[in-house]
């Protein structure tokens, strides 16, 4: 869609948000914000080739903060006619002038505000049909059932088709809004051999609708990765070598993302704890953030407070560089806003040059694990067991999969003592990583 249709579509909404942030004003507030989102989609499922649910959602909201001085109030409705928002900026108005006085409270620095607004490519809007959605989902079920005789049943497939736009504007004066899509496909089967069964999946998602994997490849993974699990077995407790798969790796890094969050820094909650420019990686490791990655699934030009997203080090050479925070915590730490309301924005880890595969006999002697289950993992301490599957692998080949172990271990430790990473990155969520190979951890089985 070309620039001209995209601000005909945020129009309306900047015009809803410019009302209330007026509103707002006449009521004496001392600052306000207003966040407006519409989005609409479509979602099919089937299962065992047939249409299961179709669903389709469209809506929008409007969400205001109103300050008085310190005191702060919010409300939102999902009706965006001029009478709701000038009710819901009074609703805000109420409660701001019944709270507590906060000094950290307020909106993000004048100066932090975006500036430039560079099209990142987000927007592919597909007209797209609950037909068609359907036969894409019926292909790679079918795919996935005719890959293998081991594969008994589908336990579905679903397909997704969303779009998206959203507007930021505060009495700053900054008034911005941006459009997104995204599409999406996954197939989960089971396969069952000698009374025991197995169950897996595979996905793709993309901003462009055609740029999604074939449904007959996600189909045939899908069905490979679930044969693969059959036979597995257990384990005695011993320690080894760990690969994360990719898909798992990027859970490993998410509770970096915790950890030096601003929230978890000034509640004191967090293992990582006064850990700013300090040696928390081996030093070849590093981690780049990316926010104006075209076509990027974590990209934006500025986050929920309006500030300008810029590319940074997150990890540098094995230092922490940056953490993450919004205005207020950056107050409450007495440090600066990096513009990390609302997430991180494509994290890259940099990697020691080996493909996966070359990873596996690399590791010669350790276990693949390709899932991990439970919330066993303590934000405070860093301390780390989850439940886990995978591949046991000896003199760099898999020989067989494991199942119902415990892998345990600190990720202050895990993190210091990372091996290698992986060249061949998983592109699908706003960690981009290969698999990461730890020199060991503690496995728990029988």
């Amino acid at each position: 869609m070309s620039s001209s249709s995209i601000d005909i579509e945020l129009a309306p909404l900047k015009n809803a948000v410019s009302m209330a942030l007026e509103y707002a004003a006449s009521l004496g507030s001392s600052a306000a914000e207003v966040a407006i989102s519409k989005q609409q989609g479509l979602s099919v499922s089937t299962r065992l080739k047939e249409v299961e649910t179709v669903e389709f959602n469209k809506d929008g909201a409007l969400g205001i903060t109103l300050y008085r001085g310190g005191c702060k109030g919010s409300s939102s409705t999902s009706d965006l006619s001029p009478e709701a928002i000038k009710e819901a900026v009074k609703a805000a108005d109420g409660i701001a002038r019944f709270t507590s006085e906060d000094t950290f409270s307020g909106l993000a620095d004048k100066e932090r505000m975006a500036a430039e607004f560079r099209d990142l490519e987000l927007y592919y809007p597909e007209e797209v049909t609950p037909e068609a959605l359907a036969k894409l989902a019926i292909r790679a079920e079918t795919a996935a059932l005719e890959a293998d005789k081991q594969i008994k049943t589908s336990d579905g497939a679903n397909v997704n088709a969303h779009t998206g736009f959203k507007v930021y504007g505060n009495s700053h004066g900054f008034l911005q809004g941006e459009a997104s899509s995204r599409y999406s496909l996954s197939c989960v089967v089971i396969a069952e051999a000698e009374d025991k069964m197995q169950r897996d999946y595979d996905y793709t998602v993309a901003r462009q609708f055609d740029a999604l994997v074939s449904p007959e490849i996600i189909g045939q993974k899908a069905a490979e990765k679930t044969v693969d699990r059959l036979y597995a077995r257990k384990m005695a407790t011993i320690k080894l070598p760990i690969l994360f798969s990719p898909e798992i790796a990027t859970g490993l890094m998410g509770h970096l993302v915790g950890a030096i969050s601003g929230g978890s820094l000034y509640r004191n909650s967090s293992f990582l704890q006064d850990a700013l420019d300090t040696d928390i990686f081996p030093e070849w490791f590093s981690i780049a953030e990316q926010p104006h990655l075209l076509g990027g699934l974590s990209s934006a030009n500025f986050d929920s407070e309006g500030v300008a997203t810029v590319d940074r080090k997150i990890i540098d050479n094995g230092r922490l560089a940056s953490y993450l925070l919004t205005s207020y915590s950056a107050r409450k730490l007495g440090m600066t806003n990096t513009g990390h309301a609302g997430g991180i924005y494509n994290w890259t880890l940099s990697d020691t040059g080996q493909t996966f595969s070359q990873l596996i006999k690399e590791m010669n002697t350790g276990l693949l694990i390709t899932e991990v289950m439970g919330q066993g993992v303590n934000g405070v301490t860093g301390d780390y067991s989850r439940g886990a599957a995978g591949f046991y692998v000896e003199n760099g080949v898999i020989l067989y999969p494991v199942e119902e172990i415990t892998i345990a271990g600190n990720l202050k430790d895990m993190y210091k003592n990372m091996v290698a990473v992986a060249k061949d990155r998983d592109l699908r969520s706003s960690i981009r990583t290969g698999g990461i190979l730890l020199s060991d951890m503690t496995v728990a089985g029988n």
